[in-house]
């Protein structure tokens, strides 16, 4: 007779590890006042794009600087480094997602002592990274317009994690091209998250991006103080 095969929930073990290890940066980032957060969206929601808006409004107040995370390529890291603003990219060869190891080897290329906000811009997609703890003080959702009022039905998850959310791209509103219902889209939001923060805003135009950074500068200086 065959020994029994031993299961062993590796997910399980990984993710409580990831959680201690992220309360420890946490608490190690809020000693030396720096504060770190997660933007995370699905692809194309722009991340990047208002990265560049929201790192030239405030780039004159803080030291900071983006960690940039894709399965391949830099050229959004490129992109951010061209505007000013130090970028180090990190390439993680398949995983959907980053953790707080990978967090930290970003981390581990700047000088966080120097720093007063660091942005991570998380994979592109809407399950895996809803799912492991960075370390951030922040997590922030981004969701496009062309996307649809439909997501948090499809991935609640996510919607319950954040702390905040910016709807992106309400330029195309005022077009035919979307059925998108904003205070649709709220209502079931709070049904997941009440207490989240909702920001509407066009990273392409502008529109709103000054009250989205006024807010997350008030976070930055509570969080360092």
């Amino acid at each position: 007779m065959r020994d029994a095969v031993k299961l062993i929930k590796v997910k399980e073990d990984i993710q409580a590890d990831n959680d201690l290890l992220a309360q420890r940066l946490r608490e190690r980032l809020r000693e030396q006042k720096t504060f770190l957060i997660n933007l995370m969206s699905s692809p194309g929601a722009g991340k990047t794009s208002l990265l560049l808006q929201t790192t030239g409004l405030m780039k004159d107040d803080f030291r900071l600087a983006v960690i940039e995370a894709d399965i391949d390529s830099s050229v959004d890291a490129e992109r951010i480094a061209e505007s000013g603003t130090t970028a180090i990219q990190l390439q993680t060869d398949g995983f959907c997602h980053l953790d707080v190891a990978m967090v930290q080897q970003g981390l581990d290329s700047l000088d966080g002592n120097e720093l007063d906000l660091i942005f991570i811009e998380n994979v592109g997609n809407l399950v895996c990274p809803a799912e492991f703890d960075t370390g951030a003080a922040l997590d922030v959702m981004i969701l496009s317009v062309p996307e649809g009022d439909d997501k948090p039905l499809k991935y609640p998850l996510m919607f319950s994690k954040c702390h905040a959310l910016i709807v992106n791209k309400i330029d195309y509103l005022e077009t035919s091209l979307t059925d998108f219902d904003m205070s649709l889209l709220e209502k079931r939001v709070r049904k997941i998250n009440k207490g989240l923060k909702i920001f509407s805003l066009s990273s392409r135009t502008g529109e709103g991006v000054k009250t989205w950074t006024d807010w997350l500068s008030k976070k930055v200086h509570e969080h360092n103080s």
